[in-house]
């Protein structure tokens, strides 16, 4: 996997995707840990399998601050996994320390996406996602750039950036880290 494949042995076998929701982790995460040979996870199905509940339900009764405690436990759960990739929700790097985390356990790929591709891509799910259910769509596209732009600073500590439109089966395998 070029660059990857050398900090990704060394750093325990893992590959955390962050980015905003939307932007195709778990899309893409599925193919390229089938492609080499990773076990594939989502952290936010784990938390939903573990509870028995939806992250919407989740957000619903027990607040945003309980699910982060909850998505950090999770995260961290991964520490001894090795050769995996892992799909985090968009705003676990944000939280807790988290891309602190996961930087010093593993090769951070954050795939990053503009607001307009994220807002046509969550448009029809929305219901499904707590932070955004609650908008119409000039609201939804403004939550978006608001929320993308406090929560770059976190994205871009990742080891590694991908535009999400220039993505591919291989993309991967070309990784370098970022300058």
């Amino acid at each position: 996997m070029g660059s990857l494949q050398g900090n990704e042995r060394s750093s325990g076998g893992k590959i955390f995707l962050i980015g905003f929701m939307g932007s195709g982790k778990t899309y893409w995460g599925k193919i390229w840990a089938q492609q080499n040979g990773l076990v594939f996870y989502d952290l936010d199905e784990l938390i939903e399998k573990e509870q028995g509940r939806s992250i919407a339900a989740i957000f619903e009764k027990d607040g945003e601050d309980h699910f982060r405690k909850m998505e950090t436990i999770a995260l961290r759960s991964f520490a001894e996994t090795e050769n995996c990739i892992i799909a985090c929700g968009g705003g676990s790097a944000c939280f807790n320390d988290n891309i602190k985390w996961m930087n010093e356990h593993g090769a951070t790929v954050y795939l990053s996406a503009t607001p307009q591709y994220i807002f046509d891509r969550v448009l029809d799910d929305k219901e499904k996602r707590p932070l955004i259910n609650k908008h119409n769509e000039a609201e939804l596209f403004f939550f978006i750039e608001q929320k993308l732009k406090e929560r770059e600073p976190f994205y871009t500590q990742a080891q590694f950036i991908l535009p999400v439109n220039e993505l591919n089966e291989n993309s991967l395998q070309t990784l370098t880290p970022k300058p």
